[in-house]
């Protein structure tokens, strides 16, 4: 590595990691601190549970904090530079811009490509940590509550048992609301059951009103009719509802799982589908703030921090409110999710590219 990428690296890195601390005390302070406020005020929460709180939303946080700490970094290094003559400099000596910019988009992939796994790996773990405490030690909830598409998988040794798919868990009712099971022998599907409802009673799940399919004999279908049958699990309501996840809760991996059940089931799956894609989109938004950043930072009157700071704010601002939109699009056209998630990322690496090479003219 060349002396000057080094130099480039250096103010890069130490940036990048003020941004993360900045936006993250701003993060914690517009939203996570006032959240806490009111679990002390109306449950009492303790010191211990305060402190696990603050720790289990950081990673949510950080996350988002990436592609913002890079495009204030990416503006702020080549704003100092520029103000400094430094530029000048580089460019008298035979460096392009291209040149210049290239350890910083390097650094910014490799920020993207650690924002996918840290999005993967540690995020979703923290978000149930967080959840589970609020919901379990400091409002004390232990009654299960109503929650739509209800999944729950039997393993043994690695290979799928049983699943069993409700559309609605009714907390008023107690029922789980029309039921699928399917059931599986070395991989192959070789019963379906579809039932209108199930009810919890005394110790086991009874089924009503449904139809058996079985499929075990090739080429051979048969269909029966029951009135009642027990559901073949022995979780209770409280264990069912308290092992479903919500999205921002599951991997990319446990996404997909849950997208490709309820497509089987005929549910809209739109909104988990953006929220699958995102996982690619947001972090990849590094590497397109970088392309960004960089040549905005060495226009006139640029060196200044705060001024970079700005402009953070707003680039941020216009990118996030293309994200809402193009989540709204995906969820309500004709627009492929996967398609409409990519309209932000799309749009700041063209006005990237048109930055860059107006920059190296």
């Amino acid at each position: 590595m060349r002396i000057l990428d080094k130099y480039i690296l250096k103010e890069t890195i130490m940036t990048f990691i003020f941004g993360i601390c900045a936006f993250s005390a701003v993060f914690l302070g517009s939203g996570t601190l006032l959240r806490i406020a009111q679990y002390i005020t109306q449950y009492g929460a303790s010191f211990s549970a305060i402190v696990r709180l603050i720790i289990y939303s950081l990673p949510g946080i950080i996350v988002w904090t990436f592609p913002m700490s890079m495009l204030l970094a990416a503006l702020l290094t080549f704003g100092r530079l520029s103000g400094n003559s430094e530029i000048i400099a580089m460019k008298a000596c035979g460096v392009s811009f291209k040149r210049l910019v290239t350890p910083v988009i390097a650094f910014s992939l490799g920020v993207s490509i650690f924002s996918i796994g840290f999005n993967e790996y540690v995020v979703p773990a923290s978000n149930q940590a967080y959840a589970d405490l609020v919901r379990y030690e400091i409002q004390g909830n232990t009654s299960p509550e109503s929650q739509e598409h209800i999944i729950i998988k039997q393993i043994q040794d690695g290979n799928i048992q049983r699943l069993v798919y409700a559309r609605k868990y009714d907390a008023e009712t107690g029922n789980l609301d029309n039921l699928s099971i399917q059931e599986f022998e070395q991989g192959k599907m070789v019963r379906v059951e579809n039932a209108e409802y199930a009810k919890w009673s005394v110790d086991e799940w009874v089924m009503y009103n449904g139809v058996l399919y079985d499929l075990s004999q090739p080429n051979t279908e048969r269909m029966m009719k029951f009135d009642s049958q027990v559901l073949p699990i022995n979780q209770t309501p409280k264990q069912i509802i308290k092992s479903q996840k919500k999205p921002d809760e599951m991997t990319i991996k446990e996404l997909r799982e849950q997208i490709n059940i309820m497509k089987s089931q005929y549910v809209d799956t739109k909104k988990l589908e953006i929220e699958l894609y995102q996982r690619f989109t947001v972090p990849m938004a590094s590497l397109m703030f970088a392309l960004i950043g960089a040549p905005l930072g060495i226009q006139p009157n640029r060196s200044s921090s705060s001024i970079g700071f700005g402009i953070s704010i707003i680039i941020i601002f216009i990118y996030y409110t293309l994200m809402t939109l193009a989540g709204a699009i995906g969820q309500n056209s004709f627009i492929p999710p996967v398609i409409a998630v990519w309209i932000p990322n799309i749009v700041t690496l063209i006005a990237g590219i048109y930055l860059i090479r107006k920059e190296s003219k």
